[in-house]
């Protein structure tokens, strides 16, 4: 059986994340892909961040936080987005300000339909998941400064 997953066609599981995606680098998106999402769900969630900037500025630093609708009939609805750690709503890429750091994408279905305004934080996320979550994915990159 084939569980759900997160697919980039940028980079590989555990693989460099290319410098077009960092934040001073041109801060492009990578390309992010849900796969094998389950039939039940209603939303599909994504937060990007940064455990290894626990060491560096005493915080996980989160890069990217979004959510779509599901209908698994027409696919996935608009994205909503949160604010990042860089005080900005959308995607902030790597910029790790120390050393090489792991980058973790983490996919949520959940069998619930979100209603979160742009710019919610990345706690009002979880917490509007909590009870929610029927799957979970994850993909990680890293990068350099």
């Amino acid at each position: 059986m084939v569980e759900f997953h997160l697919i980039s066609y940028d980079f590989k599981e555990g693989e460099e994340i290319p410098k077009r995606f960092g934040y001073k680098h041109g801060n492009n998106r990578p390309h992010i892909g849900f796969g094998d999402v389950p039939i039940e769900t209603k939303t599909l969630a994504l937060i990007m961040d940064d455990p290894d900037a626990m060491s560096a500025v005493g915080k996980i630093w989160v890069h990217w936080l979004k959510y779509h609708g599901n209908d698994n009939s027409s696919g996935l609805t608009s994205p909503v987005s949160g604010k990042t750690d860089f005080g900005e709503i959308g995607y902030g890429g790597p910029a790790p300000p120390d050393k090489r750091h792991t980058y973790v994408f983490k996919a949520y279905a959940l069998d619930v339909e979100l209603d979160l305004n742009e710019g919610y934080s990345k706690q009002e996320l979880e917490d509007a998941m909590k009870d929610h979550i029927i799957a979970e994915a994850k993909l990680t990159g890293t990068f350099a400064p």
